[in-house]
């Protein structure tokens, strides 16, 4: 099993930043990439960055590129989300998420809340 645990969220204000905490236990030698997810109130999830384990790698969604950069600890087996210039519209419930190479996202975090006030 592979359990993932995210931590760092909390309340901040517009042009704030935060840093997301994605800690990889269990059986977690097969992973290939892992994700961050953000999902706001009545919306479904929607992908915010992910990295490639082995290479560092990342990729971002549009709506995040040049104000979050995703990241990791190899000897911590964790990875980061760095939350710079937030904007209210980026509130939401941040969940961290793995796969291995050929398959989807099927290992998921319990979620750490981000709130963005005006």
């Amino acid at each position: 099993q592979v359990q993932l645990v995210e931590s760092g969220g909390g309340l901040v204000q517009a042009g704030g930043s935060l840093r997301l905490s994605c800690a990889v236990s269990g059986r977690s030698i097969s992973l290939h990439r892992i994700a961050w997810f953000g999902q706001a109130p009545g919306k479904e999830r929607e992908f915010v960055a992910r990295i490639t384990w082995t290479t560092g790698s990342p990729s971002y969604a549009d709506s995040v590129k040049g104000r979050f950069t995703i990241s990791r600890d190899n000897a911590k087996n964790t990875v980061y989300l760095q939350m710079n210039s937030l904007k209210p519209e980026d509130t939401a419930v941040y969940y961290c998420a793995a796969k291995e190479v050929v398959t989807e996202y099927k290992y998921w975090g319990q979620g750490t809340q981000v709130t963005v006030s005006s």
